[in-house]
């Protein structure tokens, strides 16, 4: 099962501290260690101009030649680099950095020339399907189905963070109806409805990680530290194993039960 360590903006631009969180996801058990790609000048007007978001995206945005260094680290540490992209215009630059995967975030379930690029691009491509209806969801299937890459859905509710009553697990079950490969984008701030979909049977999960929950940003304060991302990744290894279908017959180790211990009580 893949684990997505989604590190995003927790690092505000501090490489030092983002080396730190890379070297935490890859210990922790993280397949990926994910960021996301922005230009603040494409930013249009909005309430992140009220509420001091524009700041944030300002301190953590990552040039082409930043993440080229970030790739560099994810190698160094045995972990893959992974990315959003809002934009088809960072499409480009993503693919020079590393043309294995790509992250579509959910806001953009609908920018076709995004997903169009995406799929022609990327050898995998990963979409997140909050706040999508299930229209836009169909056509994005159908344009990422119709180019040479490896989809997986994304099940994600896009409320941060989410709470228990919103989580929607049924849903997991409906996308796989629509694909075959359906992982979870989870924002609860904890791990326990990761572990309820790794026993639905998903293919990746996704969960926001740190290494300290009061650093700044709103993202640091609802993610994973890496002892908790690491029980997702414990848990993933003990599903594989306890999922080993072994058929209906009983297994070489039960025959003493069956040889000694049946019927070793005498009497009516």
């Amino acid at each position: 099962m893949e684990l997505i360590a989604e590190i995003g903006w927790n690092h505000m631009g501090d490489f030092q501290l983002l080396k730190k969180m890379v070297r935490a996801a890859a210990e922790a058990g993280a397949t990926y260690a994910k960021f996301q790609t922005w230009r603040v000048k494409n930013l249009k007007p909005g309430p992140w101009d009220e509420d001091g978001r524009r700041d944030i995206y300002k301190a953590a945005e990552l040039t082409t030649s930043d993440f080229f260094k970030v790739k560099r680290t994810c190698e160094e540490h045995g972990v893959n680099f992974l990315t959003s992209v809002f934009n088809p215009e960072d499409l480009e630059d993503m693919a020079r950095v590393s043309d294995e995967a790509i992250k579509i975030p959910s806001p953009e379930v609908a920018n076709i020339p995004l997903l169009e690029g995406a799929g022609k691009l990327f050898k995998k491509v990963y979409l997140s399907t909050g706040a999508s209806t299930e229209e836009e969801l169909d056509q994005a299937i159908d344009i990422l189905r119709s180019l040479d890459c490896e989809l997986t859905l994304l099940h994600c509710v896009s409320i941060y963070p989410c709470p228990d009553d919103k989580v929607n697990l049924p849903r997991i079950k409906r996308l796989k109806e629509k694909h075959s490969r359906v992982g979870f984008s989870d924002h609860t701030p904890d791990n326990l409805s990761a572990l309820f979909a790794i026993a639905l049977g998903v293919d990746c999960i996704e969960k926001h990680f740190t290494i300290d929950k009061n650093l700044p940003g709103r993202d640091n304060r609802f993610a994973l530290l890496p002892d908790e991302f690491k029980a997702i990744a414990d848990a993933a290894a003990r599903y594989e194993l306890m999922s080993h279908d072994l058929g209906l017959e009983f297994q070489p180790e039960e025959k003493e039960q069956r040889e000694i211990y049946r019927g070793r009580w005498s009497g009516r």
